[in-house]
């Protein structure tokens, strides 16, 4: 029997329906969805005006042509001097690099956000800390290790101003090969605190989420590593728009 022009008009309708990328339900959309206005940003052109830096030993950061770099031989920690509050986004690009370089090692790109001190003021120009990370026990802040070669694990973590162990979940550790730092790879990380909802994000995909019976609003945001070389590309820090 000859197919009507019916049933071919349905049949390449059908088809053009198949063909359309497919969405998956219940997908978590990337926080840019509810981008506002840029708060602050640094493209790295004019050297470090807006950072400060807690260098546990003598290293090499430094900002020009579009690139923070951040080649140090210890623990390094470089604070955004602007205080940040919810709701809001950090983005910024970022690469572990793997070279010749004695801190070639891929290894931590680490980031504290809304952090501040015990007593809430703030953890920036502290005279008390030098760059080893056991000095930030007592902050007050939300915190992702991402790891890569011997430092196999990326970690959130909620400090909570006590120089105490902070327990992490389950779900707030992560082993697998593809939720570590790679070589020579730039990637995106946002960071994200709306509320009660914290999250943090790599490229696309949102590695961990927590739900802060009790979030902190307002602190401040720092790059961490420790022996280790980074390369740091346009730093955009947004307001959030409130989720559809």
């Amino acid at each position: 029997m000859k197919p009507s022009r019916y049933s071919n008009g349905f049949c390449r309708v059908l088809l053009a329906v198949l063909c359309v990328p497919q969405i998956a339900i219940g997908a978590p959309l990337h926080p840019s969805e509810r981008y506002g206005a840029v708060l602050y940003q640094d493209d790295f052109r004019e050297g470090l005006s807006q950072w400060h830096i807690e260098s546990e030993r003598p290293g090499r950061i430094t900002a020009q042509m579009g690139v923070l770099e951040i080649d140090v031989p210890g623990g390094a920690t470089l604070w955004f001097k602007q205080p940040l509050r919810s709701p809001v986004a950090i983005e910024f690009e970022a690469t572990a690099v793997k070279a010749r370089g004695r801190n070639d090692r891929v290894s931590d790109l680490n980031c504290f956000w809304m952090a501040s001190n015990s007593d809430a003021t703030t953890p920036v120009f502290s005279r008390r800390r030098n760059g080893r990370f056991d000095e930030y026990d007592t902050l007050r802040a939300y915190y992702v290790s991402l790891g890569g070669n011997e430092n196999t694990r990326a970690i959130f973590l909620r400090y909570n101003g006590e120089p105490v162990r902070r327990p992490s979940l389950p779900e707030h550790e992560a082993s697998t090969a593809d939720a570590q730092l790679p070589a020579n790879r730039s990637q995106l990380i946002t960071l994200v605190a709306s509320g009660r909802q914290i999250e943090y994000w790599r490229d696309s995909r949102r590695l961990f989420e927590f739900a802060d019976a009790e979030p902190y609003r307002e602190g401040w945001f720092a790059i961490r590593t420790t022996q280790s070389h980074l390369k740091i590309a346009r730093l955009r820090i947004y307001a959030l728009n409130p989720a559809r």
